[in-house]
């Protein structure tokens, strides 16, 4: 069905808006990577998909280093594809229509110094009997400390933790599970909120499996994760565009920084082919050579 959309969306780029056969094949092109992402999420029909896949997919394609300007043509196309998928009753809506202009993906694996890390985790106090300000908190040192994948945080559920061990279990892309240590810190913080926290944010919902619950009881979804990353660095005053994956880029490149193997790095991200961790080897290198530039006599 997803195949039979597509083919149907380039024919009418050709034949009603009048595009070469090669622009619309290029926007084919574009559509089919998305395509596949879908795929590998069981994902076989466009009724099926929400903003948070699609920010999903896009963060993904940012993580292995896709241009800016190639991250910006795929959010045009897709935007372009669902308009015509809603204009021919295909889908009920255009879920793409409020999406952000493509200068939201101008997002090439950026992170925070440890110093901004200091200040954007301390963003959500710990000390209070706040349950969302712990929840939040923890949340936030959980994605820098393990290097998690939002969809991986909002997903996670309580038998993923393994408190003696100090690590989880992580149920990644493909479905496959890696072991990811935690960090003293993001543990203690974890410990607390399952004890304190959590049992008030629950309610009525005795069954819920997740580790993370909204105000409601009911497991986060990767947009509200997403407001409260935005919402930590407004406090913590720091201007960089930051999303979740930021924290991601941020746990490969300190780990990096100071004398990580890659191989070893790559396990924790989860990453199936080396090359999509070797991005992080490029952005150490970009900073090295800012560094002596700035601070070199002859840089």
């Amino acid at each position: 069905m997803l195949e039979r959309d597509l083919q149907s969306f380039i024919e009418y780029l050709v034949i009603e808006r009048g595009l070469a056969r090669n622009t619309a094949a290029a926007y084919g092109s574009d559509l089919r990577d998305f395509i596949a992402f879908l795929e590998e999420n069981d994902i076989h029909s466009f009724q099926g998909v929400d903003r948070e896949m699609i920010l999903d997919y896009l963060d993904g394609e940012c993580e292995k280093g896709r241009e800016s300007t190639t991250l910006a043509r795929r959010l045009v196309s897709i935007k372009m594809l669902f308009r015509y998928l809603a204009s021919e009753g295909r889908i009920p809506t255009d879920i793409t229509e409020v999406m952000d202009s493509p200068k939201l993906w101008r997002i090439l694996p950026d992170f925070l110094s440890e110093d901004e890390v200091d200040r954007f985790l301390k963003a959500f106090s710990s000390s209070g009997r706040d349950p969302l300000e712990l929840r939040n908190r923890t949340m936030l040192e959980l994605l820098y400390a393990s290097g998690l994948r939002v969809s991986e945080l909002a997903q996670l559920p309580l038998t993923a933790v393994d408190m003696d061990n100090e690590l989880l279990r992580v149920t990644g892309k493909g479905n496959k599970t890696r072991i990811v240590p935690v960090g003293k810190t993001a543990l203690r913080l974890l410990r607390r909120y399952l004890t304190e926290a959590r049992p008030e944010l629950l309610g009525e919902n005795m069954l819920e499996p997740h580790v993370f619950l909204s105000k409601n009881g009911r497991v986060l979804n990767r947009e509200w994760i997403w407001k409260i990353v935005k919402e930590a660095a407004l406090r913590a005053g720091i201007p960089k565009n930051i999303h979740p994956h930021t924290l991601r880029h941020s746990f490969a490149s300190h780990l990096l920084a100071h004398g990580a193997d890659l191989r070893v790095i790559q396990e924790m991200l989860g990453h199936a082919d080396i090359s999509t961790t070797e991005i992080y080897t490029h952005i150490d290198r970009n900073r090295l050579q800012a560094l002596h530039h700035k601070f070199h006599p002859r840089g």
